[in-house]
């Protein structure tokens, strides 16, 4: 059943990519340091099945708040694996997979399932909610990409971008983005230094993140603290350990 619902995403997608000049967009992403932003990339017949699926699983958005850093609402992969069709045809669309391993030249996979980051939903709904500056750094072996995805914009948030934070020998440059309905930004999470500035009175802004790996190796200790940091920060304990334990079981595929 699922396999069907994901078939017409997945021919969608492949249509989309298709359609883009890659070359292109792999140069741009070379010359932003590993950084590259597509307006409105995806088109409708993309985007709405996935916003469909925002209304879904609202009521399992969980909200957090840490003083001086973030706040905003999250839903995890675990959910969105078991309610969300057309944003897992995504994640997993070969097409899409390729369209990265292109643009950046590294053998990009999925996440194991056990991450409760590897595809996730990010809701701003309430005045104040942003996140401050970070990179999107790696717990694994091997380097981790982010791929964002604009859902809903009605907004004066904006995404925040320094693409040269790290690279003493580049001025500084700092981008302001309004991430709008199938707007696609693509980085190596440990280069790219941003931020989601607040949200406004009355505003909304969900985007969704997919993570991509050069290396789903990670150590067991470094899992602890991926897992306790995705806890106190964005899912919750129940959600991050309980889904995970679900996940890893066999019983459960």
């Amino acid at each position: 059943m699922l396999d069907r619902l994901m078939d017409p995403v997945q021919e969608e997608i492949a249509r989309v990519i298709r359609a883009l000049d890659v070359e292109a967009v792999q140069a741009a992403y070379w010359r932003q340091n590993e950084f590259v932003y597509l307006e409105r990339c995806l088109p409708s017949s993309v985007i709405e099945p996935l916003v469909a699926e925002v209304e879904r699983v609202r009521p399992a958005v969980h909200r957090n708040y840490i003083p001086k850093h973030k706040k905003g609402g999250s839903v995890s992969s675990f959910t969105l694996a078991a309610e969300a069709p057309a944003i897992l045809a995504l994640y997993r669309s070969p097409a899409f997979i390729d369209f990265l391993r292109r643009v950046t030249g590294r053998p990009l996979q999925c996440c194991p399932d056990t991450d409760p980051h590897a595809c996730a939903l990010y809701y701003y709904t309430e005045p104040g909610d942003h996140i401050g500056f970070h990179f999107d750094t790696s717990y694994y072996n091997g380097a981790r990409y982010t791929v964002l995805v604009g859902l809903i914009e009605r907004s004066s948030s904006r995404l925040v971008c320094q693409p040269y934070r790290k690279d003493p020998r580049r001025e500084p440059l700092e981008i302001r983005l309004a991430t709008e309905p199938g707007t696609l930004v693509l980085f190596n999470g440990d280069n790219l230094w941003h931020t989601i500035t607040p949200l406004g009175e009355g505003e909304e802004r969900v985007s969704l993140t997919l993570e991509y790996v050069t290396d789903p190796g990670m150590s067991p200790l470094k899992r602890f603290v991926s897992n306790m940091k995705d806890s106190i920060a964005y899912f919750g304990f129940r959600s991050v350990f309980g889904g995970a334990a679900r996940r890893a079981s066999p019983l459960t595929r």
